[in-house]
C-alpha cells in the first residue's frame, strides 16, 4: 500500500513547521497548506498550496487528493470555531479521509480553561463530519513558561498549588509526526500529550531561576487580582477570561494528569522544563 498524501497546516509556525521538517526527513510525501506560499519552508518532498481557514472553496481545492490532514488549531479569536468548521467542511468536500487535530488537554464543554471548550466543540464537529480522526490533546507548552515571568521576575496568576504536566512543543511535533507517518493505527484515538512531570508554578519559577541564575518567584493572585492586573492591556473580555482561566484550570487540577502517550508514540521520554531550559 502506498504512503498516503499528508497535508500539513501551520508550517510557518513552531509546531506545524517542526512537524513538516520531521516528515520531510522521514521521506513522507506532504503538501504544505499556507496563507502565504512565499513564507512556507523549502523542504524536500513537500509541495506548497495556498489555503486559508477563512476560504472554504480555496481550501477544498488545495486539499484535493489529500488523504490525511494535519490541522493545527486556528489562532485564538471569537471566530475560531467558525474557521474550524469551515476548514473541516472543506476537508470533507475535498475527499480527505482522516484529520489529525491539535486539540487541548482536558478539552470539553465543562473545561475550566475557556479555550479548551472551543477545542471540545471542534472535536465533536470533526466526529460528526464523517471523517476519520485522531486528536492530539496538548498540555500547556513548557516552552512558553519563561514568557510568563514579568519584568520584575514574578509569575502572577491564581494557580495556587495546582500542578501542570507541561509539554515541550518539540515533543508534540515528534508525536504528531509519528502519527502522520503511519496514520491508520491511530484512527479514532485520542492522545494526551504531556510532559513526564507535573509542576506547580512555584516549582516552574524555581526551575527558571536556576536556569537564569536570577531570582524568579511565583505570586498566587486571587481571581479578582488577576483580572485587575491584566485590565491595562485593553484586551476583550473573552481574552481576559482565557488568560485568567489558564491559571484557574491549574488550580482546579485540570492540568495535572501525566500521560505516557508521548513515550508510546515516539519511543522517547518527553523533555522536562529543566532539560528544555538547559538545552537553550
Amino acid at each position: 500500500m502506498s504512503q498516503p498524501l499528508v497535508a500539513v497546516t501551520g508550517s510557518t509556525g513552531a509546531v506545524g513547521g517542526a512537524v513538516a521538517r520531521l516528515l520531510s526527513e522521514a521521506g513522507v510525501e506532504q503538501r504544505l497548506l499556507v496563507r502565504s506560499p512565499d513564507r512556507a519552508p523549502a523542504l524536500e518532498g513537500a509541495e506548497v498550496r495556498p489555503a486559508d481557514y477563512r476560504d472554504r472553496a480555496a481550501s477544498a481545492v488545495a486539499m484535493a487528493g489529500v488523504d490525511v490532514l494535519f490541522m493545527v488549531s486556528a489562532p485564538e479569536s471569537t471566530e475560531r470555531l467558525d474557521l474550524h468548521r469551515s476548514f473541516i467542511d472543506a476537508a470533507a468536500a475535498a475527499g480527505v479521509r482522516h484529520v489529525v487535530y491539535t486539540s487541548f488537554h482536558a478539552a470539553g464543554p465543562d473545561a475550566v480553561f475557556t479555550l479548551a471548550r472551543d477545542h471540545g466543540v471542534t472535536e465533536e464537529y470533526v466526529r460528526s463530519s464523517g471523517l476519520g480522526w485522531t486528536f492530539l490533546r496538548d498540555a500547556f507548552y513548557l516552552d512558553l513558561m519563561p514568557h510568563f515571568v514579568g519584568d520584575d521576575g514574578v509569575i502572577r496568576g491564581p494557580a495556587g498549588d495546582g500542578r501542570a504536566a507541561l509539554v515541550a512543543r518539540e515533543d508534540v511535533a515528534r508525536s504528531a509526526a509519528a502519527v502522520l507517518s503511519n496514520p491508520e493505527p491511530h484512527r479514532e484515538r485520542t492522545y494526551d500529550l504531556t510532559g513526564r512531570e507535573a509542576l506547580t508554578l512555584a516549582e516552574v519559577a524555581a526551575t527558571i531561576a536556576v536556569a537564569r541564575g536570577a531570582d524568579v518567584r511565583f505570586h498566587d493572585e486571587t481571581v479578582d487580582e488577576a483580572y485587575a492586573s491584566r485590565a491595562s492591556y485593553g484586551a476583550p473580555q473573552w481574552q481576559l477570561d482565557a488568560w485568567v482561566s489558564t491559571y484557574t484550570s491549574i488550580a482546579m487540577g485540570e492540568q495535572a494528569e501525566i500521560s505516557g502517550d508521548v513515550l508510546a508514540l515516539t519511543g522517547r521520554e518527553p523533555l522536562t522544563l529543566a532539560e528544555h531550559l538547559a538545552a537553550g
